[in-house]
């Protein structure tokens, strides 16, 4: 099982990744989804940051609809599972 440090600090750097790609400044990215830019720089480095603040850095990167997937898929124990979920 993943350390959630470890989550927090991948999860961080993918973000940070993706903002690059898309040219953007944090200064930009904190004007542009309305979080504080110091929330934005203390994501990116130590990976804390509020549930609704992290949908709105991902909605500005186009990735809010990663989200909706979140805790979807069942872990099933049986066929027996999968054929009653449908």
């Amino acid at each position: 099982m993943a350390n959630i440090l470890d989550i927090k600090q991948r999860l961080s750097t993918r973000i940070r990744k993706r903002r690059k790609e898309a040219k953007i400044t944090q200064a930009e990215l904190a004007e542009r989804s309305g979080v504080s830019l110091g929330s934005v720089k203390r994501f990116e480095g130590i990976g804390e940051i509020s549930l609704i603040n992290l949908l709105r850095i991902a909605s500005v990167l186009g990735y809010e609809n990663d989200f909706e997937k979140l805790f979807e898929r069942k872990n099933y124990q049986s066929i027996d599972e999968i054929i009653n979920a449908k």
